[in-house]
């Protein structure tokens, strides 16, 4: 009968833990970059996201229209084109960039929410098939600063925020 020395020992620990470490090492991290575009999908067209909201913020349209064509270029590989016969096209507009009270401490509020929509419309035109739907965010700050204040801070998660839902809705099947 053969015994096992500590070099055997520590190789059929390493042939049970590194598959074990790699296995569960992924179980607890989610990606969405599970990306599903037919093969015969190549182009795209991202229109310019109107601002038609009551409050308009000059920068809100302009930054959410290159975030998004920035994700699309970078997570997938269809080619932008300005034409109309792309094979995906993406239009929207902000509906809603409103700010309201959600905390009230003493007689006064403490915490204010700003909450941005957007209205998308998706056209597949190889399959002549159109999809609308609405994504929304929202974006709390402290009562003691201005809108103009808390926008110059959240702009950075407002973008992500939307485009990856709107991103996420078209690419992704969800």
């Amino acid at each position: 009968m053969r015994t096992l020395t500590i070099n055997n020992l520590c190789f059929v620990c390493l042939l049970f833990l590194v598959p074990c470490i790699l296995l569960f090492s992924s179980c607890g991290i989610y990606t969405f970059k599970d990306v599903s575009i037919p093969p015969e999908v190549k182009t795209v067209k991202i229109s310019y996201i109107e601002n038609k909201a009551r409050i308009v913020n000059p920068q809100l349209s302009p930054r959410l229209t290159e975030a998004l064509q920035q994700k699309i270029s970078n997570q997938t590989k269809l080619t932008r084109t300005t034409s109309d016969d792309a094979h995906y096209q993406i239009s929207g507009a902000v509906t809603n960039y409103s700010v309201s009270y959600v905390g009230i401490s003493g007689r006064q509020a403490s915490q204010n929410q700003l909450t941005v929509g957007v209205h998308i419309v998706f056209r597949n035109t190889l399959q002549n098939k159109t999809d609308e739907f609405d994504v929304s965010g929202d974006f709390p700050f402290a009562a003691t600063q201005s809108l103009d204040q808390a926008v110059n801070t959240l702009f950075p998660d407002i973008m992500k925020n939307l485009t990856d839902q709107i991103f996420n809705h078209i690419f992704s099947n969800w």
